[in-house]
């Protein structure tokens, strides 16, 4: 008998769904503590959680060979509910000793759940002879926190190609009682790399893994997303922070009656200590790029990206513009996308385009980036505007892609100004979100009936426009030099930029926005160094801004002053719930001064 149509499609959606109900459950072993001594005992728990702990049936213990059974087992229950979502766990636990000496194996524990069989891993326990508690005791009680506290980071690869994205993730792993003031100590240095923050511990959710048989509350402190900028072997320094941790505490015999009594475990059983850890090293391998078949319009973008393009219209008038807008989207580090040549007839004048970003930070990095340039015809005819080329490593395929954008046909007719109202880029303007053009009228000319060439009025007439216009030519040819000389024109700005940079940061000061004021004045020192040395943005750091600075002669104590003031702003950027150990106002202060004393530096030695 054939299956109908709605039962194999019922089929399906079953198939799809098993394997996310599947993995929603989990059966882990663990214990409370290993290597153990001879008759010393110790909890061996098998916890299930998933969302219906009522579903586990038919526990099964182990057998513990070679372990005397003390208790058990013993069951225990928890639920939480998280963003709506109800989880829980069911726990089975047994107090056991051992009573000789050697490396044991506690076999699998099994439950079943929705009709299946779950398992658990077999469990090696190592038996000493002794108490290990009884050796440790008076040592250093740090040895014996960082056994149970401590920080991994893992990357998500360790071989890549430049400008490829690696995620670095901060895990605390911690059986201790923390609290959660935790305050950072030192950051990592990402030396060689375009660092994107993806998540920062300022709510730490906990939820439990278990590593080499023992069982963890962890937590993930930080995500960054790394674009290595240069070849070789680099590497990721650890990250330190500082732990609240609750401790047990010594006793301490003086003597006195009262203070014995005091300090007895009953009235006074522990305190709280800080404790400092730190994450391994991730070393990671960058290889370089292929060397062959190099579209010329590559500029070092890595990823998967596409490319889109649209024109406002297709007919206009002389003087009158044109909006070509292209977007550029896709995962990679999108921040550093070059806007791409635009090749234009002769007669089209073109402006500073705007240029807006997207970004995604959840996971992969992507987003998109929307170019939008403004077009204006000066003369008639039939003209093509050439498609954009765009060039990027696709590091998956291991091979370089080019995109074209579409080519348009613009026909312009002739407008109405006459030669002597020639509209100039000035008679433009970027209004709001949108492209708005202020079209000049063309001058209403009356005959006088008599020209006194003995009055004022007269000359000024004469020499006025003669001023203006070489004025207007100076002004051309600077503009068109700029124009050519994109590194010049970034120089030139950067002054600028960096005001514009602190105007924004001191708006958002006020509004009291930390985080975006930290960006905003990070925005500022950095991007005026850059523009500053033409340095791109990937191949920035604090190290070279210092030397470019040492080889302009730039007074040490400004090069200090810049460097402390960089690393603050970084340090409240990406340290957690640090922000308000610095303050903004005085940051600011700061970083103004920083600028405008480099400005002067500048300015008195015009050697760049």
């Amino acid at each position: 008998m054939k299956m109908n149509y709605s039962a194999k499609y019922l089929l399906i959606i079953i198939l799809l769904l098993l394997p996310a109900v599947v993995s929603a459950q989990s059966f882990v072993a663990s214990v409370d503590k290993n290597p153990v001594g001879v008759n010393e005992r110790f909890q061996v728990t098998f916890t299930f959680s998933g969302e219906d702990i009522n579903g586990v049936k038919n526990f099964k213990a182990p057998d513990f060979k070679n372990f005397n059974v003390l208790s058990g087992p013993n069951l225990s229950t928890s639920m939480q509910i998280i963003n709506g979502a109800v989880s829980g766990s069911k726990s089975f636990s047994f107090y056991v000793n051992a009573t000789s000496v050697g490396k044991f194996k506690i076999g699998q524990a099994s439950v079943e759940y929705s009709g299946r069989t779950l398992t658990t891993e077999p469990l090696t326990i190592e038996v000493q002879q002794g108490t290990p508690q009884q050796k440790s005791s008076g040592t250093n009680p740090d040895a014996e926190i960082g056994d149970n506290l401590f920080i991994r980071a893992f990357a998500d690869k360790q071989t890549l190609y430049r400008g490829e994205q690696v995620t670095v993730t901060y895990k605390l792993y911690t059986r201790l009682s923390i609290a959660s003031q935790m305050s950072v100590s030192k950051l990592p240095q990402y030396q060689g790399f375009w660092a994107e923050e993806l998540t920062s511990g300022q709510n730490i959710m906990f939820n439990t893994e278990v590593l080499n048989g023992k069982q963890y509350r962890v937590g993930v402190l930080k995500k960054v997303a790394l674009f290595p900028s240069q070849n070789g072997e680099l590497e990721v320094t650890p990250f330190e922070i500082n732990v609240p941790v609750q401790v047990k505490k010594q006793r301490r015999g003086t003597g006195n009656v009262f203070d014995d009594f005091f300090n007895d475990p009953f009235f006074n059983s522990s305190e709280m200590v800080e404790y400092k850890t730190k994450s391994n090293t991730i070393k990671l391998k960058v290889i370089p790029l292929p060397g062959e078949d190099v579209p010329d319009s590559f500029n070092g973008m890595v990823g998967n990206f596409s490319i889109s393009s649209s024109i406002d219209k297709k007919t206009t008038k002389t003087d009158e513009p044109v909006s070509l807008k292209i977007e550029i989207k896709g995962t990679g580090n999108i921040k550093l996308v070059n806007v791409p040549l635009l090749e234009l007839p002769a007669s089209f004048e073109t402006y500073e385009p705007k240029i807006d970003e997207e970004i995604n930070r959840s996971g992969v990095v992507s987003g998109i980036k929307k170019i939008e340039y403004l077009l204006v015809p000066r003369s008639s005819g039939s003209f093509e505007i050439k498609p954009l080329e765009f060039s990027f490593f696709n590091p998956a395929k291991k091979e370089y892609v080019t995109l074209k954008s579409e080519s348009y046909t613009i026909v312009v007719e002739q407008g109405s100004r006459t030669s002597g109202n020639f509209t100039s880029k000035e008679d433009v303007k970027m209004l709001g979100d949108d492209i708005r053009f202020i079209k000049m009228d063309a001058t209403d000319l009356r005959k006088k009936e008599k020209i006194v060439i003995y009055k004022n009025e007269f000359w000024a007439a004469v020499i006025i426009p003669i001023i203006a216009l070489t004025i207007l030519v100076g002004w051309k040819r600077r503009s068109d030099r700029l124009s050519g000389n994109v590194q010049l024109m970034r120089y030139q700005k950067a002054q600028k930029v960096a005001r514009t940079k602190l105007k924004n940061a001191k708006v958002l000061m006020e509004a009291n926005k930390p985080v975006e004021f930290y960006n905003e004045i990070s925005q500022a020192l950095f991007g005026y160094l850059e523009d500053k040395f033409k340095i791109p943005k990937a191949e920035f750091t604090l190290e070279r801004a210092a030397g470019e600075l040492h080889a302009r002669k730039i007074d040490d104590k400004l090069i200090t002053d810049f460097k402390s003031c960089a690393e603050k702003c970084e340090f409240a950027r990406f340290a957690p719930g640090q922000q308000e150990s610095i303050a903004m106002n005085e940051m600011y202060n700061e970083s103004a001064d920083v600028i405008i004393e480099l400005e002067k530096q500048f300015s008195g030695r015009r050697k760049l």
